[in-house]
């Protein structure tokens, strides 16, 4: 896991504005590249990445003499892909089928299903399960937008009631905040969310009629007679829970757990090893049916692999810059739940959430004396005890910001992009990163996003 906040701002004056660069270069590249020069990216993205990546951590290294924050980095990005690759091999020997006339209501039905599932499976699994059924039932009148509603719902928003359900919850959970107080804290915000996007994708999905599209007669005639789930692989549900389960073997949290340490830190790779096995079992004896219906490949995951590797060590020097500006003493006045959701969530929609979390969690805990690395602390500033109560909004803002700033774009949660290379796999032309944002995350998931902020941190009614 990154170091918290305080340690970035430290280390930060060392590192130069110009190393940024990379990191915006990515960016521009991962938004125009399949737009201007698609067959060129399409062969070279992978040398891309791995070569800006590897740039940037050449200069921690050598320039820098920085060893810790690349090591954090790599910790970090090593437990990403593997729970990210476990869970899609394990989901994609699952094959789901719904037979069902996808009609608006349907289509919500099937998002909102996923938004529940979220906080039992996180919204990775939750994703990988739903997108490739929620494409098949929509085939005959599959629009970018239905995708892009699921990232919102499923991917992200869904994920808000358990540490389960999202990465940066489950940072939170494991350095002390209480199991049960996102549910506790965050249901009607959840809901609230929910409602809106899913009220949105309704009254959208309401305008596009079938007869824009060439249906095939039969499919159509056999889905309209009766509802049927159909889920074949169901051996994979094993495996799956072993790869869920295993993201609680955190030797910070359990002692006595096989680990590596370094500089005070302690990094898993018992978890990391029982996840691949299981993957691997997954894979070798996976449904052969269900893997041909799923159309599985191993395609998706390897782009968000070598793309997010490029993205990780990259982001660095974004991270500790921008950690060392919010921790100025000048801004200490500033930090208040309207200045966390807003700070939280402009980041968490162009750099990785979790860490985004963890940063603004060591912010604001600072300004009461507290230090994240205690989990009596972490527990006190959830709760409110023994500071007033003050604090629970603080923690209120920063989580909703963290899980719901993650649907802004691509790169803000890491299912966003999974979902989009599953989708382009089967044929469907995905908006590029500018379009993304500009014809979806603005007019739809932003307002949303402003009464949320504006009855649950500024008026703080729920």
């Amino acid at each position: 896991m990154l170091n918290n906040l305080i340690l970035l701002a430290q280390t930060a004056h060392d590192v130069p504005p110009f190393l940024i660069i990379p990191f915006l270069l990515l960016i521009g590249l991962i938004a125009s590249g399949p737009v201007l020069f698609g067959h060129f990216w399409e062969h070279n993205y992978r040398k891309i990445a791995i070569t800006l990546g590897l740039t940037v951590l050449a200069y921690y290294l050598f320039a820098l003499q920085n060893h810790h924050m690349p090591i954090h980095t790599f910790f970090e990005y090593l437990s990403f892909a593997v729970l990210l690759s476990s869970l899609y091999i394990a989901a994609g020997g699952i094959y789901i089928n719904i037979n069902a006339n996808a009609t608006p209501l349907m289509n919500v039905a099937i998002v909102m299903v996923g938004a529940m599932l979220a906080n039992l499976v996180g919204t990775t699994g939750a994703s990988l399960l739903l997108i490739r059924p929620f494409i098949r039932m929509n085939v005959h009148r599959i629009k970018p937008y239905q995708i892009i509603f699921f990232i919102f719902i499923v991917s992200n928003a869904g994920g808000l009631l358990t540490p389960l359900g999202d990465p940066p919850l489950f940072i939170g959970f494991l350095k002390g905040v209480p199991f049960f107080w996102t549910l506790q804290h965050l249901f009607f915000p959840w809901l609230l969310a929910i409602s809106l996007l899913s009220l949105f994708f309704y009254i959208i999905d309401s305008r596009n009629k079938e007869t824009e599209f060439t249906p095939d007669p039969a499919v159509v005639a056999r889905n309209r007679e009766k509802t049927e789930f159909y889920v074949s692989g169901k051996r994979n549900l094993f495996w799956l829970a072993i790869i869920i389960g295993a993201i609680f073997l955190d030797p910070n949290v359990i002692d006595g757990l096989p680990h590596i340490s370094y500089d005070g830190s302690r990094f898993s790779y018992l978890r990391e090893v029982i996840q691949l096995a299981a993957a691997f079992f997954c894979y070798r004896y996976s449904s052969k049916t269900a893997l041909a219906g799923n159309k599985f490949s191993f395609h998706p995951i390897l782009e968000v692999v070598f793309l997010f590797f490029g993205i990780f060590f990259t982001m660095m020097p974004a991270l500790q810059l921008s950690a060392a500006i919010a921790s100025s003493p000048e801004y200490a006045g500033y930090i208040t739940p309207n200045f966390l959701y807003w700070a939280t969530g402009s980041l968490s929609g162009f750099l990785d959430n979790a860490p985004t979390y963890a940063n603004f969690l060591s912010l604001g805990m600072a300004k009461f004396d507290m230090a994240q690395n205690s989990i009596v602390e972490v527990r006190q500033f959830a709760t409110g005890t023994g500071v007033g109560g003050h604090t629970t909004v603080l923690l209120e803002a920063i989580s909703l910001a963290s899980v719901l700033f993650g649907a802004f774009t691509y790169i803000g949660n890491g299912p966003n992009f999974m979902v989009k290379a599953i989708a382009e796999s089967a044929g469907i032309k995905m908006p590029s990163f500018f379009a993304y944002v500009f014809k979806y995350s603005i007019p739809f998931l932003l307002p949303a996003l402003i009464l949320i902020w504006y009855l649950v941190v500024h008026l703080e009614l729920f």
